[in-house]
């Protein structure tokens, strides 16, 4: 039976140098292109999703960089049976042996380290998140985030 396909009702996607720049870049577009699609600055969404891909695309700049290759942000809004649906975020990079604990294994760091609270941070935040592998090479973080009713 051939898989199935994901409907949307929107999508951005961009790659970013697998730098701190090209994290806050990816920060900055994602809330603009929630902006776009409805979700102001400032609101719970927004802020949630900064957070989130703030996270992620500091994880792929800081662990999952490999020199001269860059990361790729994916937003893409999936319709629900009822509106509005669930925001879909992805975070790729082309780092295949170096991936973050699985969903349900973190472990909270301790109350004095300075790392370890961005991946529960978004565990916390999201509806769900899983780890995938790349079809070319890599991963992908993916998070999917119930949006609420405007």
């Amino acid at each position: 039976m051939p898989a199935q396909a994901t409907v949307t009702a929107g999508t951005f996607a961009q790659r970013f140098s697998a730098t701190p720049r090209g994290a806050r870049l990816a920060r900055h577009l994602a809330v603009q292109q929630l902006d776009v699609w409805g979700f102001p600055y400032g609101g719970e969404v927004s802020d949630t999703v900064a957070v989130i891909v703030g996270e992620l695309a500091a994880n792929a700049a800081t662990h999952g960089r490999v020199p001269g290759r860059d990361f790729e942000l994916r937003l893409m809004r999936l319709p629900g049976p009822s509106r509005p649906g669930t925001l879909r975020i992805e975070v790729a990079d082309t780092r295949t042996e170096r991936r973050p604990p699985a969903p349900g294994s973190l472990v909270p760091p301790a109350p004095d380290s300075e790392t370890g609270r961005g991946l529960v941070l978004v565990a916390a935040l999201a509806t769900c998140w899983t780890v995938l592998d790349r079809l070319s090479v890599g991963k992908i973080v993916r998070v999917d985030l119930d949006l609420p009713d405007r």
